[in-house]
């Protein structure tokens, strides 16, 4: 008996330990722990389009002034832990930052990001590129009209939400710029659309990505838009995100930081 009740002990250690890794796909402890002493006001608010209902997270500045309001789109994992800490990153800089969980009712009983036991990245994959835009659309009308909004839009989205990004450029045309942090370029014939300034960040050790900058710099040019990418050496991709983990690396920590630096003049531009 006892040694039956000794390896029950073990399977449900072993589960466990299975569905808390399963969990690291959103789940980032350390990004919670800073969210929890942002003093920032922050609110879940429903963006509700056509049938769709999004679950999004805003996070206002500390500011007495009418803010722009920056249009975060998030990693391939969901909206994450990190990704709502960067949220409150945007708002700590001065802009009211919008982050729409763009799996909201796509997971287990119609929940989102943090309702899913594992299978994030696969459903976050397969999402419909139209509705990614009209959740994406309907998020940054919400956050436009907020009386705390002075009606500047910028977007800003990282890896899978890199992609998205560089693709919502090409369908928003009240954009004032887009940032892509280590996400793919849209079509060539989309670039066409394009009216904001596009600036890249993008990881020095990311060859499948950093194999798109020499082809996108130059069907940008021919399109006559603006495109300014920069790369940090000796980073991986995700960087912003690993660059502040507790176990970042010396080269992501510096390029999230130079990252940060060139990002926030821009922004006040």
């Amino acid at each position: 008996m006892k040694r039956f009740a000794a390896m029950m002990f073990v399977a449900m250690g072993m589960l466990v330990c299975a569905q808390t890794m399963a969990a690291q796909e959103w789940s980032q402890p350390w990004a919670r722990e800073r969210i929890a002493k942002s003093p920032r006001h922050s609110e879940w608010i429903t963006v509700k389009h056509d049938s769709r209902n999004v679950e999004t997270l805003v996070v206002y500045p500390e500011s007495k002034d009418k803010r722009p309001v920056v249009l975060v789109i998030h990693e391939i994992f969901g909206l994450s832990d990190w990704a709502q800490e960067l949220a409150d990153e945007v708002a700590a800089a001065g802009y009211i930052a919008v982050a729409p969980d763009l799996l909201s009712g796509m997971g287990p009983s119609g929940g989102r990001t943090k309702d899913f036991p594992t299978g994030v990245t696969e459903a976050v994959s397969k999402l419909n590129p139209d509705q990614v835009t009209a959740d994406l659309n309907a998020a940054a009308d919400y956050g436009l009209k907020l009386p705390a909004s002075n009606g500047k839009l910028y977007v800003a989205g990282f890896c899978w939400g890199g992609g998205q990004t560089f693709r919502f450029a090409t369908n928003r045309a009240d954009l004032s710029a887009a940032f892509v942090f280590y996400g793919p370029p849209p079509d060539t014939d989309a670039m066409l659309r394009i009216k904001a300034a596009v600036y890249g960040f993008y990881a020095g050790n990311d060859a499948s990505i950093d194999a798109t900058i020499p082809s996108t710099i130059a069907a940008m040019k021919a399109a006559g838009k603006s495109y300014d990418p920069v790369t940090y050496e000796g980073a991986g991709h995700g960087f912003m995100r690993a660059g502040e983990a507790p176990d970042a690396s010396n080269a992501n920590k510096k390029a999230r930081e130079d990252a940060w630096k060139r990002w926030k003049p821009l922004l006040a531009q």
